[in-house]
């Protein structure tokens, strides 16, 4: 019988340390969104077309210029090594056996050049915006002399949010796994555990920087020719000013549930933004991705591909690179046959007319 996701999810929460997993599978406040995204997409069922040549599907697709084989991609997730020890470089190998795109966050627990080395498929660097704009320059250098292809700037965390878990678990960082890429003075906080504290929280609230605003893109935009993505969007007012200020893509996401309690799930968010975009930058859902249909629906709501991020961290912990490739591949699966079955020979054939709602 062929693993689900939810097979992998099984074998993680198994396998990894209760502190980590909860750091990993836990949310903010009243953790109410960490299933709303996927009600969200529950509510949708699909409406195929019938007698369409589909006898050769063609799922690739690009986004900002490199070419996919399918619209998905891994969302930025820190510290891969809480999963694995081999951490980001198993789950380079893995995207790159497939060519699928992996977004390397600044908080990774391997570097940059490492992870370049072994990757076969394009990357993304993901940022947090510091107080100190020297080791975000540091990154963005080292990121475009190792051939990363754009910039993902995460706009949804000016502070972490309260996380009851790893307040309860008191969580820091293990002993050995750390920010590879930051320079340690900054990270420090992160490994401090205090009792009734996320030392994560308390480093953000130390190293981040909540007084940016839409004009320090522009300071951003001159330092650099790497395509400039924003994760964390969910309003068309704010999908418009990104257009408006140059971005080239926007990942539609609510943090996976990470950030602002009770927000609009991101499927819900997406139509609005789409509509709002009309096609001037290319949209990504991020978030509750857990079965090739999923793709699909998200196509249909208007977005150019999909970031999915928890169930490769579940295949990490699983097998490491091989778990991660077997969750690509589960989803790649699964997002042709429904293409096949939808009467959709390639990506361009899913519009809102596919999806209603329960």
């Amino acid at each position: 019988m062929e693993s689900t996701l939810y097979d992998y999810e099984t074998a993680a929460r198994e396998r990894l340390p209760r502190p980590v997993w909860d750091f990993l599978a836990g949310g903010s406040g009243t953790e109410s969104m960490l299933n709303t995204s996927r009600e969200a997409l529950d509510r949708l069922t699909l409406r195929p077309r019938c007698l369409v040549d589909v006898s050769d599907c063609r799922p690739d697709t690009s986004l900002l210029g490199s070419p996919l084989p399918a619209p998905l991609g891994i969302a930025p997730m820190a510290y891969h090594q809480l999963a694995h020890s081999d951490g980001e470089l198993a789950t380079a190998r893995a995207a790159g056996a497939s060519g699928t795109l992996l977004t390397v966050s600044m908080f990774a627990s391997r570097a940059l050049e490492e992870i370049a080395a072994v990757a076969g498929g394009p990357l993304w660097l993901q940022l947090y915006w510091l107080r100190r704009r020297e080791p975000m320059l540091d990154l963005i250098r080292r990121a475009e002399r190792a051939g990363y292809r754009a910039l993902v700037l995460t706009v949804d965390a000016p502070r972490i949010a309260h996380r009851p878990r790893d307040v309860r678990n008191g969580f820091a960082l293990p002993a050995g796994i750390r920010a590879a890429n930051v320079d340690p003075a900054v990270m420090t906080a992160t490994h401090s555990a205090a009792a009734g504290q996320s030392a994560i929280a308390r480093h953000a609230r130390e190293q981040f920087d909540s007084s940016i605003t839409w004009k320090d893109l522009a300071w951003l935009r001159e330092r650099t020719e790497l395509p400039l993505v924003l994760k964390g969007v969910l309003t068309a007012e704010d999908a418009e000013l990104a257009v408006q200020y140059g971005v080239d893509a926007l990942v539609v996401s609510n943090h996976g549930g990470r950030q602002l309690d009770f927000a609009t799930p991101a499927p819900d968010a997406l139509p609005e933004i789409a509509d709002a975009v009309a096609g001037r930058c290319q949209l990504i859902l991020d978030g509750a991705i857990r079965h090739g249909a999923d793709i699909a629906k998200a196509l249909c709501l208007g977005a150019d591909a999909v970031f999915v991020g928890r169930p490769v961290l579940w295949g990490l912990a699983h097998s490491g690179s091989d778990g991660v490739a077997a969750v690509l591949r589960t989803l790649m699966r699964e997002f042709d046959e429904v293409m096949a079955l939808m009467g959709a020979p390639d990506v361009q054939a899913f519009h809102r007319s596919g999806i209603a709602r329960k």
